[in-house]
């Protein structure tokens, strides 16, 4: 399926205020947020720890938008039953946390959410070839994963590329994302190279007005 003409606005709670998250969440679902992405990182795999099931799950009434969720943990199989029954709607991993990933994908799907595909920037586009037919979502790392506030990697745009054309192929509907310093000038690039899902931190909860913050990113300002 081709990109969305709209893209899809996900802002990422890491960079919320986390001593009023709930209120965070509500406020960027009621601005125009698409999705609510959150960052669950480990210490190990990523060199940072953020939060587990028991915070999503004290999330989840705050908003009925899809809870994006982006595994950076390994190993991830054992964790995904706690994330679904927590109340996330698609869960995403990285193809680097372990050589399953066709399983890790099949998991996910068993329990009727959406399954996706993480790259970080020095994994190429083909690495995921094999499991195309699994994936729902692919995420291209614009940044290296683990901390929020980093520079966009221009270098990944090509991959971007290749990848929508990977996933125009299958002829099944593949949300392309991009996480990692996207802001209102690096946004139209993602966008031009295929993406059509802006995972976004501080370009929407560092700024005081978080409608007018999406709309930025989406270019309808």
């Amino acid at each position: 399926m081709p990109a969305l003409s709209v893209p899809l606005i996900a802002p990422s709670i890491l960079s919320a205020d986390f001593a009023r998250l709930g209120e965070e969440v509500r406020s960027v679902d009621e601005q125009g947020a698409d999705w609510i992405h959150m960052d669950i990182m480990d210490g190990h795999f990523v060199p940072n720890m953020t939060f587990g099931p028991v915070v999503i799950q004290s999330l989840r009434p705050y908003s009925q938008k899809k809870f994006d969720l982006h595994l950076m943990i390994e190993p991830v199989d054992f964790f995904i039953e706690a994330f679904v029954k927590a109340g996330a709607d698609q869960i995403s991993f990285h193809i680097e946390a372990g050589p399953h990933a066709h399983r890790s994908l099949q998991i996910i799907k068993s329990f009727n959410v959406r399954a996706g595909i993480v790259l970080c920037p020095s994994t190429p586009a083909v690495a995921l070839s094999e499991v195309l037919d699994l994936v729902d979502i692919i995420l291209v790392m614009t940044v290296n994963p683990g901390f929020g506030g980093q520079k966009f990697i221009e270098s990944q745009l090509p991959k971007i590329s290749q990848l929508r054309q990977m996933a125009d192929a299958t002829g099944r509907d593949i949300r392309i994302g991009v996480d990692g310093g996207v802001s209102p000038e690096t946004a139209p690039l993602a966008l031009k190279a295929g993406a059509d899902v802006l995972i976004a931190g501080t370009s929407v909860f560092g700024q005081n007005n978080y409608r007018n913050a999406m709309n930025s990113l989406r270019g309808t300002k």
